[in-house]
């Protein structure tokens, strides 16, 4: 049976979705735009700081059950404009250093409230 994922360590879902649902040993997160979750605001900031709030967010859904960036096996990112990539880039390896999971990246024509990036990831740890 599936099991909703709710943290306030990350943002409240803003519509009709949880932050991530736990199938068997998978756990599905629905996408992440850089809200802080004590404002329930988006950062200022650029691609840089919004990267990092994301991941951030991700990280916090990921240990409110039970796991870690580490078991993170795919990442979808949708990036505003793919010239971002590289600053992008940089902030991701530094929370993927060793197996980073798979990934796709897509350039967008927008995103939730104008954000430069969102993320959502899928993670597997054997039970």
């Amino acid at each position: 049976m599936a099991q909703v994922i709710y943290t306030e360590k990350a943002p409240k879902p803003v519509g009709p979705y949880s932050q991530a649902i736990k199938a068997g040993p998978f756990l599905f997160i629905s996408g992440q735009i850089p809200i802080d979750p004590s404002t329930n605001e988006i950062i200022k900031g650029d691609i840089v700081a919004q990267t990092r709030r994301v991941l951030e967010n991700i990280k916090a859904i990921l240990e409110a059950a039970g796991y870690s960036l580490k078991d993170v096996v795919s990442v979808t990112v949708y990036l505003r404009d793919l010239t971002l990539f590289n600053e992008f880039n940089k902030v991701y390896a530094e929370y993927f250093q060793e197996n980073p999971p798979t990934r796709t990246t897509v350039e967008v024509s927008n995103l939730p409230k104008g954000v430069l990036v969102e993320i959502n990831a899928i993670a597997y740890k054997s039970e």
